[in-house]
């Protein structure tokens, strides 16, 4: 998770470009989760590329082991209060377009393919008529500018959101078809917003001018985020120039989006057909009921968990608990081979495409004047390369070590089972034997513990930890606004006056034939003055937090692992920040103006409190009986929290060197081909040697089809920030409620309330009274001693 998932930060252009990075569940999973990228850099309105991320969870580490009925007449929440234009109003007489109606909450339910086409078309005329007024009577003032450019920006960001949302939740052809054809029109405005002068130069007035020093925290912010973002989108470029820049991020949005599609359609393509029960010993009796499940959808009626048929895919709970369980060595090695090749071959080959992505990135910045691509990621975030760089390998020295002897432990542990393969352990066979090793260590079985993390039971502790936390309460509001989806659920998050602060959906359940794989949180709306509805008080900010996690089996709940009440806790962290914000400067509220490295925080922040004794046992009752978790389940969780973590955090450190690599070092059409590159980074942050044909590059997500290229770093660097932040309730006392609460409020109170209204760094010390250090990470992950 993003959300992000988790998911948002990113610049307001983060906003309009809503690809979505998903979690992309693939091997790795560190202490960190997500957020879907889109909004992921600080929030400006310039930087085309990069509007609407959200935020995906990290790919998992550890061999993989591992984001009012009243108010609408029909199904959707949309008004019709005004309109676009005449001519559209003329045309919805024929056949209403909910995409040009005005609406509180967006309405899912009733937009169609259809509707894409003339209805982006319609609102990117209306938006371009809005600027050219905008530009025609810009003043250097807030009234005269920033104030009609958030509405002109805002408006795309949330319409072109929920579009890319809806491909992203109930992806199909005709869907991505539609959007595909609309994109470039919309990359088109975007430039064209980003690369004007009259603006920029309106920006720049108000720095020069002697008011500059008499604005708010948040203006100054949001009018430096603004320049620098324009810079940054090419606004300074003579006219040959900016055009060949304006070719290469249309063709870098146009090659994100068939990336990510291409590792969908490799991620369905597979399906594996498995009737005899012994092929398959050794797998839960929740993975067989999802198996059995899959055969059903797939036409197998008959199928049933005790005597299949069965179907194997790449989805994430269904992968995993091959790699996991399943006893049948031969099947993992062919679902991993499988898992690791994907979109690497045919029609799906995302090969090309990473060395035409490269390739442009390289471009663009030797455009803007900087050495490499990094440089300019780099530009808006709290970390330079070097430093970066730094971080890294200071994390990869103290990793390296414990990764050996995690591996060692393995191949003693396997032997004397009596594993053939003990002396010859390889990637299909690490994740089955620490799943064994830790149940033996731990007494751990994480299938067995399920029951005791139904749904409805996590989600209750989680919002009461909230409550203590941070003073909100969260209660359901089904039926207030429209769902994509039946299992899609609507909550409204209230302070200690009962007022709404805020509302998110949530969507829990893996749907593997039209929803992507991960976990992730995005913005719908963000809070706004500019954009109050009744232009008295801000406009709420509303949030998505999206899993992919096992569905209810026949009357079972979902009954959860430990790690994916961790993801649920990572997204809320992020959803936390975005709908919890007190700042009323649309450009900088929530997650909009954090610094990508610096957005990971709250999310992973929230994490810590999984192992939280009285929050832990708050959640984990027995779905049937009602049982708690037993004192010494609890206490042996929380000694397997650094079981293995010298891997753990080596798989994170891999994907994100190898990412700073590609950025910096890697020339393409050189000598060195991107697998190259891939097989050096892994000599010094592997343990067990790449495989030749591993081509895991061609379903990193994160990098080639999110925000975090040259950026998946920031993971690290914001578990730096989030465990230092966990550290001073820590040192306040994690038994004394009263501190708890009194941190936890000054927690809300800088952290989730300032937004991107200042600098992460600023924001931090006035949490923590200090810079942070690494320490509280290396010792929550067991790699220095307690102090």
């Amino acid at each position: 998770m993003r959300h992000q998932t988790l998911i948002l930060v990113l610049v307001i252009s983060n906003m309009l470009m809503a690809t979505r990075l998903t979690l992309t569940l693939s091997l790795s999973r560190s202490r960190t989760r997500s957020i879907h990228p889109l909004l992921k850099r600080t929030c400006s309105i310039f930087n085309p590329k990069q509007f609407n991320k959200s935020h995906p969870c990290p790919l998992w580490s550890s061999s993989f082991s591992f984001c009012l009925d009243s108010l609408h007449t029909t199904t959707s929440s949309s008004f019709t209060t005004s309109s676009l234009s005449a001519s559209s109003m003329a045309a919805s007489a024929v056949e209403p377009n909910p995409i040009l109606e005005e609406f509180l909450f967006p309405p899912f339910d009733v937009v169609e393919p259809k509707h894409v086409r003339p209805g982006i078309r319609t609102l990117l005329n209306k938006l371009e008529r809005d600027l050219e007024e905008l530009e025609g009577s810009v003043e250097p003032s807030w009234p005269k500018l920033v104030e009609p450019l958030e509405k002109i920006v805002d408006r795309l960001v949330v319409v072109w959101g929920m579009l890319n949302h809806l491909k992203a939740v109930k992806d199909n052809a005709d869907l991505r078809s539609a959007i595909e054809d609309v994109q470039g029109e919309k990359v088109k405005f975007q430039l064209r917003l980003g690369q004007s002068k009259p603006i920029y130069n309106a920006f720049k007035a108000i720095k020069e001018s002697p008011d500059w020093k008499t604005l708010s925290d948040a203006r100054r912010r949001i009018v430096e985020n603004q320049i620098k973002e324009a810079v940054l989108s090419g606004v300074s470029l003579e006219d040959d120039k900016r055009e060949q820049f304006n070719k290469i991020e249309q063709e870098l949005e146009r090659l994100s989006e068939k990336f990510g599609e291409n590792v969908l359609d490799a991620t369905k393509k597979f399906e594996k057909l498995i009737t005899d029960k012994k092929e398959i010993e050794g797998l839960p009796a929740t993975a067989l009921g999802l198996a059995a499940q899959t055969a059903v959808s797939k036409g197998h009626e008959n199928a049933t968990a005790e005597n299949g048929p069965w179907v194997i895919t790449l989805d994430a709970p269904s992968y995993i608990a091959v790699m996991q369980h399943a006893r049948n060595r031969s099947l993992r090695e062919e679902v991993y081979r499988a898992y690791i090749t994907r979109a690497s071959s045919g029609d799906l080959d995302n090969t090309p495409l990473i060395e035409q992505i490269l390739k442009l990135k390289l471009e663009k910045a030797k455009l803007l004047n900087y050495n490499n691509y990094a440089e300019v990621s780099m530009a808006t975030k709290m970390a330079t390369v070097d430093k970066a760089e730094e971080l890294l390998e200071k994390l990869r020295r103290a990793s390296w070590d414990a990764a050996v002897q995690d591996l060692e432990d393995l191949k003693k542990f396997s032997k004397d089972q009596g594993a053939l393969e003990a002396d010859d352990l390889t990637h299909w066979d690490i994740s089955f034997w620490s799943e064994r090793l830790r149940e033996s260590k731990y007494d751990i079985n994480e299938e067995e513990l399920r029951p005791f993390f139904s749904l409805p039971n996590v989600m209750n502790g989680l919002f009461d930890l909230a409550k203590t936390l941070f003073g909100v309460e969260v209660e359901p509001a089904d039926g207030l606004a429209p769902v994509w989806d039946k299992d899609v659920k609507f909550f409204r998050v209230k302070d200690s006056s009962g007022s709404p602060v805020a509302y998110f959906y949530f969507d829990p359940y893996s749907r593997p034939s039209e929803k992507r794989s991960g976990a992730w949180m995005d913005e719908v709306v963000s809070r706004s003055r500019v954009l109050s509805p009744d232009g008295n008080s801000s406009r709420l900010p509303i949030a998505q937090m999206v899993c992919n996690q096992t569905p209810p089996v026949g009357s079972k709940p979902s009954l959860m692992t430990f790690r994916e009440v961790e993801t649920v806790f990572h997204e809320f962290g992020h959803a936390l920040q975005h709908m919890l914000t007190k700042e009323d400067e649309g450009l900088v509220s929530g997650i909009r103006g954090v610094e990508w490295d610096a957005v990971e925080l709250p999310s992973q922040f929230m994490e810590n409190w999984c192992y939280h004794k009285e929050t832990l046992m708050g959640i984990a009752k027995h779905y049937e009986t009602g049982e708690a978790l037993p004192e010494e389940v609890y206490l042996k969780l929380v000694a397997a929290r650094t079981y293995r973590a010298g891997s753990q955090s080596l798989r994170q450190l891999k994907f994100a060197t190898v990412d700073l690599e590609l950025h910096t070092k890697y020339v393409p059409g050189g000598p060195e081909s991107i697998y190259d590159v891939d097989r050096r980074v892994s000599l010094k942050t592997q343990v067990t040697p790449l495989l030749p044909e591993d081509r895991f590059l061609c379903s990193f997500s994160h990098i080639f089809a999110g925000g975090y290229a040259a950026g998946y770093y920031s993971y690290k660097w914001a578990e730096v920030l989030s465990a230092d932040a966990f550290s001073a309730f820590e040192d306040a006392g994690l038994d004394d409620k009263k501190a708890v609460i009194e941190t936890g409020r000054k927690f809300r109170e800088t952290v989730l309330a300032l937004g991107g209204g200042k600098p992460a760094l600023e924001v931090f010390v006035q949490f923590r009274g200090r810079e942070p250090t690494p320490d509280a990470l290396l010792r929550h992950n067991g790699l220095i001693a307690a102090h």
